[in-house]
């Protein structure tokens, strides 16, 4: 059963053009062709991958957070309690009041009590700046060794400046160890991405996230077993250039360089938005969808390819939307906060100052007792201040 869906998955009528065979991509006179099997080492090298994030964010991205005033956070502790965890965990990470008050009899708690619990509780689990600044510097790091190195492959490149050479004699274009390097190592990330999802900070995007990983790895390794080589190398450089700006600029947000986030947000901003609404479109999009018609009559491979793209780019608006969002914020409010921004993270300025607030409301409190007393102390008679 197994090897009769294996031949059907690899019927030549749903990844080649007509008249095309297998047999006609078979390595020769030292040409090498595309196989699926090279896609195998992408799961090793994911794994390679997530052992170097581990290091480097241990030897290279603490020690540079730490330069940056990034510090270990301490989190509060909370007396333990068994009512208040149960409701934490299997009812609600936030209380209405009512919620509140009636815990407060249960517990034999006050009301400010059991508000500061579920406030420090949530906080155990929200993630630290250090870790946040962690993740971004890796993907940074990634981003710019892979744009570099993309840059170097496809500089020479003919079908890079004549987007009809991307088409010129497919689907019999041989691989070049540099397409190989290129494909292998970018899809060997996203699938580390994928692996790690779980220990990853989770952002409010998370569905978008997922999709936007399991698109880019089945687009990739559709486009490779497809021998969509020469066009997967422009759609991965034109997706790799903004990303880089991103991550930079969250970098320098947890460092609390506010001026220097800003600056490098809006070239993000322009780079994303010229890269992904103007040249993908009008130039990638028309370089898959419109110039093979003049090679070749429509056939599967090249309908799921655009079908991929195309939910790709639906992608890319979403995430303009967003970007657009904090345009604006930026613009009113003079500063700037990812709207993907870890669960339930939009309210942690506001929860902070409130409970700084608080703490310093009880300050105020135990001075005001305490200069009651001092103040009080000349009416007593000498001799009776032990009582």
């Amino acid at each position: 059963m197994f090897q009769t869906f294996k031949e059907w998955f690899w019927l030549e009528r749903f990844w080649l053009p007509p008249t095309i065979k297998w047999s006609d991509l078979e390595d020769h006179d030292g040409l090498i062709f595309v196989k699926p099997s090279h896609l195998y080492m992408t799961i090793p090298y994911a794994f390679v991958l997530i052992i170097i994030r581990h290091f480097f964010q241990k030897f290279i991205a603490s020690p540079l957070a730490k330069t940056f005033g990034i510090k270990e956070e301490v989190q509060k502790k909370i007396i333990p309690n068994a009512v208040l965890e149960n409701f934490f965990k299997h009812s609600t990470r936030k209380p209405s009041q009512t919620d509140i008050y009636g815990l407060a009899k249960k517990c034999n708690l006050t009301e400010r009590q059991v508000e500061r619990w579920f406030r420090i509780r949530q906080n155990q689990d929200r993630p630290c700046k250090m870790k946040k600044f962690q993740e971004s510097c890796w993907r940074f790091t990634f981003y710019l060794i892979i744009t570099i190195a993309g840059i170097a492959f496809l500089y020479d490149k003919p079908w890079v400046y004549d987007l009809w050479e991307v088409w010129n004699g497919y689907p019999r274009q041989p691989l070049l160890p540099s397409q190989y390097w290129y494909y292998i190592l970018e899809m060997s990330f996203y699938w580390s991405l994928l692996f790690s999802l779980g220990s990853d900070i989770k952002r409010k995007d998370f569905l978008a996230t997922v999709i936007h990983h399991l698109a880019a790895v089945s687009l990739m390794s559709f486009s490779w077993c497809a021998n969509y080589i020469r066009s997967g190398t422009l759609v991965m450089i034109v997706h790799d250039v903004a990303d880089i700006w991103l991550e930079s600029a969250k970098m320098f947000s947890y460092a609390g360089w506010k001026q220097t986030c800003n600056a490098l947000f809006f070239i993000f901003s322009a780079v994303f938005l010229i890269s992904r609404l103007i040249i993908f479109p009008f130039w990638i999009l028309y370089c898959t969808l419109i110039l093979p018609l003049h090679y070749l009559q429509p056939f599967f491979s090249y309908i799921f390819l655009n079908l991929q793209l195309m939910v790709l780019q639906v992608l890319n608006l979403y995430w303009s939307y967003l970007i657009l969002k904090m345009l604006k914020r930026s613009i009113f409010t003079k500063s700037i906060r990812d709207v993907r921004s870890d669960t339930e993270s939009e309210h942690e300025e506001e929860e902070e100052e409130e409970e700084e607030k608080e703490e310093a409301t009880e300050g105020k409190e135990t001075d005001r007792l305490k200069n009651s007393l001092g103040a009080n102390r000349h009416l007593i008679p000498n001799g009776q201040h032990g009582c």
